[in-house]
C-alpha cells in the first residue's frame, strides 16, 4: 500500500513512517518542516526506495494537490498539526490555520484524488486526533472518554483539533469520502520534541536544572508509548470500519507528579546525581490557564473490534525513553536552540 503521511517528520508521524516502511508499505512523507519537525527522525528510512519526502505546507492547496497527482496514494494518514497547548495559548492563529484550514485543504485534495481514481473502496483518509477534544474528566477512575463522549475542548489547541475532527466527519457524510478517525492519549517515547513534559524533565535533570510541574502536579494523563500508537494507527487504517472513530489509550494513568518521580527514579539508577536524588529538583510552578484535570481513555472499541492493546507499561516505556535520550544527545542537543524551547510558554500574558 502507498501511504501519504502528513507530518511524517514530527514525533508521532515519524514513528508511523518508520513502522510503515518496516512493514513493507510505500511512504510519501509530506511535511512543512516547521520548528518541531526534524528529518533526523526518519534518517533510518531516508534511503529506502519505498520512501519519498515532499516539503509541503498542508495549507498550500496547489502543492498538496500536486503531491497527490505525482504519487497517487492508496491512503492518507493525516498527522500534521500544531500540537503544543502552551504555544496555542500564546499564539492561537497558527493552530487555527494549520489544524483547521490545513485539514480542509487535505480533505479537498483527497476528495479530488479519490474521485479521479474512480472512488476506490479501499481508499481511506485517516485523521489522527487527540483525547483533549473531549475536555476534562472528574477524578472518578470509572469515568473515561469513549468514542461517544461529547466534545468539550478547553484550549485553542484542543478546539482546533475538535474543529478538524468535525470537518472530517462532514466530508464523510456529505461527500462520501471514506474516512477513519482516531483520538489518542498523551504520547511519549524516542524522538519526542524537547518542549513536552517528559523530555523537559529528562533533559533538565541531566543539566541540573529545576523540574517544573504545573500547579500541584495532580493533573492526570493516560500515557501511550509512541511505537504502540503507531502500531494501532496502521491497524485502524487497514482494518477500521469506514466512517468510524477509535480511541487509542495506553491504559497507563499517572498524575504528573507520579510521572516525574518515576523518571527521577530511573535517572537515579542509571546516572546517579551527586549529593541526592533528581527528585530534589522538582519545582512547582504557576499552573497554565484552562489546565484540564484528567484525561483517560476507554479503549474497548479498538480492543474488541480490532484486537489491539498496548504492549508497553508506562514504567517500561519510560525506562526505554530515558535510555534513548541518554544515548542520543546528538539528536536533542541542537533542538534546544529552536524557537521557544526551554522558555515558559502558555501563561496567557501575551495578546
Amino acid at each position: 500500500m502507498k501511504l501519504l503521511i502528513t507530518g511524517g517528520a514530527g514525533f508521532i508521524g515519524s514513528a508511523v513512517v518508520r513502522l510503515a516502511i518496516a512493514r513493507g508499505h510505500e511512504v510519501v512523507n509530506l511535511d512543512a518542516l516547521t520548528y518541531a519537525a526534524c528529518l533526523d527522525n526518519v534518517a533510518s528510512v531516508a534511503d529506502n526506495p519505498r520512501y519519498a519526502f515532499e516539503r509541503i505546507d498542508i495549507r498550500d492547496r496547489a502543492a498538496v494537490e500536486g503531491c497527490f497527482a505525482r504519487h497517487r496514494p492508496d491512503a492518507v494518514m493525516h498527522l500534521a498539526a500544531e500540537s503544543h497547548v502552551d504555544r496555542s495559548i500564546d499564539g492561537p492563529a497558527d493552530f487555527i490555520e494549520t489544524n483547521i484550514v490545513g485539514t480542509f485543504t487535505m480533505l479537498e485534495a483527497a476528495r479530488g484524488h479519490w474521485q479521479r481514481e474512480g472512488r476506490p473502496e479501499g481508499f481511506r483518509f485517516h485523521h489522527i486526533s487527540t483525547d483533549e477534544v473531549f475536555g476534562s474528566l472528574p477524578a472518578d477512575p470509572a469515568v473515561k472518554f469513549t468514542e461517544d463522549t461529547a466534545y468539550d475542548p478547553r484550549s485553542p489547541y484542543s478546539a482546533s483539533k475538535a474543529g478538524s475532527d468535525h470537518l472530517v466527519r462532514a466530508w464523510h457524510e456529505t461527500y462520501g469520502l471514506p474516512v477513519v478517525l482516531t483520538n489518542c492519549s498523551n504520547n511519549y517515547g524516542p524522538f519526542h520534541f524537547p518542549e513536552k513534559l517528559i523530555p523537559v524533565v529528562i533533559l533538565n535533570a541531566l543539566a541540573g536544572k529545576p523540574l517544573p510541574i504545573y500547579g500541584d502536579g495532580s493533573n492526570v494523563r493516560d500515557w501511550l508509548y509512541v511505537e504502540d500508537h503507531a502500531d494501532a494507527l496502521l491497524l485502524v487504517l487497514e482494518r477500521g470500519q469506514n466512517g468510524r472513530s477509535y480511541n487509542i489509550g495506553g491504559e497507563n494513568e499517572r498524575s504528573n507528579l507520579q510521572l516525574v518521580r518515576t523518571i527521577c527514579g530511573i535517572l537515579d539508577r542509571l546516572v546517579p546525581r551527586p549529593g541526592g536524588s533528581y527528585a530534589d529538583l522538582i519545582t512547582f510552578v504557576t499552573d497554565r490557564p484552562g489546565h484540564d484535570a484528567r484525561y483517560a481513555i476507554d479503549p474497548s472499541r479498538i480492543r474488541q473490534e480490532l484486537g489491539w492493546r498496548p504492549s508497553v507499561t508506562v514504567e517500561e516505556g519510560l525506562e526505554r525513553t530515558v535510555r534513548w535520550y541518554l544515548d542520543n544527545e546528538a539528536w536533542w542537543r541542537p533542538l534546544l536552540e529552536r524557537r521557544g524551547v526551554g522558555q515558559r510558554l502558555g501563561t496567557g500574558d501575551k495578546a
